[in-house]
């Protein structure tokens, strides 16, 4: 089925959480949302939504006051860049704990 005959403008696919499998385990970085920022979460409505909308790994939950599961989450950014209130900061992961690699190379060092 082509998009003439679906009615759609554009062709769409609709992924879904793990199907890349645990992604959350090779991030640099990850998503902090600010809920005071959050236009959903401000309201108590579902509105805005563009973070899971753009999200490729749906790994954001649809709602007033979405959700990220860190455990598929790859880091991407897609969401801090597409949220119009800056509500989601993308956080190094280093803040969080030691890579392994980095304590490696310090050690040789």
């Amino acid at each position: 089925m082509g998009t003439r005959e679906c009615g759609s403008p554009i062709a769409m696919s609709r992924p879904s959480v793990g199907e890349a499998g645990l992604t959350g385990d090779w991030r640099n970085s990850r998503p902090v949302m600010d809920a005071a920022k959050c236009l959903a979460a401000k309201s108590g409505k579902v509105t805005c939504q563009l973070c899971w909308a753009y999200c490729p790994d749906a790994c954001i939950t649809q709602g007033a006051g979405p959700a990220i599961d860190l455990t598929y989450c790859k880091g991407c950014g897609i969401c801090a860049e597409e949220c119009p209130a800056g509500a989601i900061a993308m956080v190094p992961e280093a803040e969080h704990g030691t890579c392994e690699i980095d304590a490696a190379a310090e050690v040789a060092r």
